[in-house]
């Protein structure tokens, strides 16, 4: 049986973000319900896959840092890897789904030319 993949955006939708990118920190609490779905997601087999621009080298930031930040952000919060997420990545993974807080549902050209 092939493990079916989500990807889920990492501010705004675990760490709840709720002043936007400021200086960068991770300075928020998580999302309401976050911690107990994604358990509950790798509880039913999914692989759980964090994404986030702040492991993207392009952003200027040392990745290797960013990456100790955020893993000690998740710990004290009581995320674990194997029980929440399996991995964290700075790529748009190939995923059967994917939970993001910035996204648009696309159906069409036409209804998308409504929000720009």
């Amino acid at each position: 049986m092939i493990q079916k993949l989500i990807a889920v955006d990492f501010d705004g939708v675990i760490h709840r973000y709720n002043k936007g990118w400021q200086d960068g920190s991770i300075y928020d609490i998580p999302t309401n319900g976050s911690k107990e779905q994604l358990k509950r997601l790798v509880e039913k087999g999914y692989k759980v896959v964090i994404f986030t621009t702040r492991l993207n080298p392009e952003m200027g930031d040392d990745v290797n840092l960013e990456e100790k930040k955020m893993d000690e952000w998740l710990i004290a919060n009581g995320f674990e890897r194997g029980v929440h997420y399996h991995s964290i990545t700075a790529l748009k993974p190939k995923a059967n789904f994917y939970i993001d807080d910035h996204a648009i549902r696309f159906t069409n050209w036409k209804d998308i030319s409504k929000y720009f």
